[in-house]
């Protein structure tokens, strides 16, 4: 990867009675840095940074955003665009290389996902090693990282076919072992792929065919669930993205380094967001209890949070909702439910929009609130929000493990600390303590 950060001046730090100049880079879009590589060498301070917030932990090309204006870019492309234009594959073909395909290329990418969605055969064990009640993100992340034992070639760091052969596996396996691990905890066979539907259709089709009958497939709902995908894709250094690249820096097998990112994002402050929108839809349960809970969320006292409202990076309407926003009610037209968790949904959101006090906020509808209710119509159970969360994900998690093997600049993943423990002090015998 060409490194395309330029100095555009320097920050002055003192330190007592000292000063120094430390450089600072730019990209070209976003805030600048402040380039504290050689703070320590050169002053024996580090900086404390909790959680990274503040911190530009690598150079990256793939995404951008811009929080207070609600833009999402991939490699400089907005995602509203991509998302009704573009295809995942296509995307996930833009994130890797840079640029969209042309049609031979699109073909042939294509063509070489749809020829590596099968598993190996000894992987179906490794399910069967599971309770029937296992959590199908447990599956996941279990079968994700098996893979490195079948795929164990150490070019994958060092030589291009390896590498490219690892991304093109992962993307076309990953929406298998999604739907094994659905089929398995509702205890359903296994249906295995099939080379004549698109990405999202094959998907569709694995999770809710079976063998008894033929599953006809909506081309709303083939649509919708590209268009989730899309959206999922990336989200810049995000924590699973972060985990991906720090474990990838030692030199990790790539599928152990996707599995690390799949435990990352199963915590519920990441991937289990809209699950947890979910529930709190169904913990107001009808419309005439809005009110209710709308006046819990505007006491400061009330420890009862709205899930699905506002994001920590946007601070306007996060642009992957507008796009959901309009998913959802495409899906819910076509299916015509008649469900009481989705009228709370629609009511929710409407007041959202309307009321002065999520509006002076910025308290949005996020992703997250529309993701959990179309799934939900789509019939997905809540234990797979997540699932289908990291298959998206995987794009943007191999994409931005392939660049950071490009990046010259690379290094192991090593942060300090503030040692605030004990200071030294003698051993103390076990009779005299």
């Amino acid at each position: 990867m060409e490194n395309k950060i330029k100095q555009t001046g320097t920050a002055k730090v003192t330190i007592g009675d000292k000063s120094y100049d430390l450089p600072i880079m730019a990209g070209s879009m976003g805030a600048p840095g402040i380039d504290v590589r050689a703070l320590h060498k050169h002053t024996g301070h580090f900086t404390f940074d909790p959680g990274y917030t503040s911190t530009c932990s690598t150079e990256s090309q793939i995404t951008f955003i811009d929080g207070q204006k609600g833009q999402l870019l991939h490699r400089g492309y907005p995602i509203d665009q991509l998302a009704e234009n573009s295809t995942f594959l296509e995307v996930a073909y833009l994130m890797i290389h840079g640029e969209l395909p042309n049609q031979a290329q699109s073909n042939e990418f294509t063509n070489t996902i749809t020829n590596h969605t099968m598993l190996h055969d000894q992987i179906e064990s490794f399910f069967h090693g599971f309770r029937r009640d296992a959590h199908p993100m447990a599956m996941l992340c279990g079968t994700v990282g098996a893979l490195s034992g079948f795929y164990h070639d150490d070019a994958h760091t060092t030589e291009d076919e390896a590498r490219n052969m690892a991304i093109h596996r992962l993307i076309a396996k990953m929406p298998t072992l999604a739907a094994r691990a659905y089929k398995y905890s509702i205890g359903q066979p296994t249906v295995f792929p099939r080379n004549d539907l698109s990405y999202s259709e094959n998907f569709l089709n694995m999770c809710f065919s079976v063998p008894a009958e033929q599953y006809k497939i909506s081309p709303t709902i083939s649509r919708a669930m590209d268009k989730i995908f899309i959206l999922h894709a990336d989200h810049e250094q995000n924590a699973s993205t972060s985990t991906v690249r720090l474990a990838g820096s030692s030199g990790a097998n790539p599928y152990a380094c996707i599995a690390a990112g799949v435990a990352c994002l199963w915590g519920p402050s990441h991937g289990g967001a809209n699950e947890a929108c979910l529930n709190m839809l169904r913990e107001i349960g009808t419309v005439d209890r809005i009110p209710e809970f709308i006046a819990r969320a505007k006491d400061k006292s009330d420890p009862f949070r709205l899930m699905g409202f506002g994001h920590r990076v946007y601070k306007n309407f996060d642009p992957r909702s507008r796009v959901l926003q309009k998913v959802a009610h495409e899906v819910l037209e076509e299916l015509d439910l008649k469900n009481p968790i989705l009228d709370v949904a629609k009511e929710l959101e409407k007041i959202a929009l309307e009321d002065e006090y999520f509006i002076s906020k910025k308290l949005y509808p996020n992703v997250d609130f529309y993701s959990g209710i179309v799934l939900s119509a789509l019939g997905f159970p809540t234990s797979m929000f997540t699932v289908l969360f990291a298959l998206a994900r995987t794009v943007g998690w191999i994409s931005q493990w392939n660049e950071m093997l490009e990046d010259p600049s690379q290094r192991i993943g090593r942060p300090r600390q503030l040692y605030s423990g004990a200071t030294p002090r003698d051993f103390i015998p076990m009779n005299e303590r």
